[in-house]
């Protein structure tokens, strides 16, 4: 027969569960040589998330495996990223590097789903991004590639509430602009064009 005192020092014993959601991006045995010959570690790069726009990742080092990715998912939830979609995706086009990695997100219309792969789709499934379009251009080292698509997103901070504040985004203001060169030249065009007509005006092609 089990009493009940000994059941309730059980359940305040379970630890409640964690919000964040954690992966393992890269694991790596190293070795480092010592005085008294070589030592053995483990390294681990996580990524952790809560699936509601916060996000995060670090590198840790450890005697064990275990070690290395507690140490790593602890870190990385100290140092989480924030972030804020528009129309469920990101606000804007971006690129970003990173030594040699190159990393390119694309916002995309409702129903497109996540369009990644490998390090970049860890990532935004942790942040829970809907739609999105990314692409790695350059390196194929994880680490690397998640240091270049944290810069990325890191970027996007500057117009996270283009919807909300009316502010136009990059693409917007590029359309824009050539709206606006491409009635100019018409407009000078058509004065060229009155000139030419006018009597007593010699116009220079």
């Amino acid at each position: 027969m089990v009493r009940e005192g000994k059941n309730k020092r059980d359940q305040l014993r379970v630890k409640p569960q964690s919000e964040f959601e954690q992966r393992i991006i890269d694991l790596a045995r190293v070795t480092r040589v010592m005085a008294g010959g070589k030592r053995l570690r483990f390294r681990a790069c996580v990524a952790v998330g809560d699936r509601k726009g916060k996000v995060g990742w670090a590198v840790a080092k450890g005697a064990d495996v275990t070690i290395a990715v507690n140490k790593a998912a602890t870190k990385a939830k100290k140092h989480l990223l924030k972030l804020s979609l528009v129309n469920e995706t990101i606000p804007h086009q971006v690129t970003a590097k990173f030594k040699a990695a190159r990393v390119l997100l694309k916002p995309a219309k409702k129903g497109t789903g996540v369009i990644a792969g490998g390090v970049v789709r860890n990532v935004l499934e942790l942040a829970a991004i809907p739609n999105i379009s990314a692409k790695i251009l350059g390196s194929n080292n994880k680490i690397n590639n998640i240091h270049c698509v944290f810069n990325a997103l890191k970027s996007l901070k500057k117009v996270e509430k283009i919807e909300k504040e009316g502010i136009e985004s990059p693409e917007e203001v590029k359309e824009r602009d050539l709206e606006e060169e491409e009635k100019l030249e018409k407009e000078q065009e058509k004065l060229l064009e009155d000139l030419k007509e006018a009597p007593g005006i010699k116009v220079k092609e």
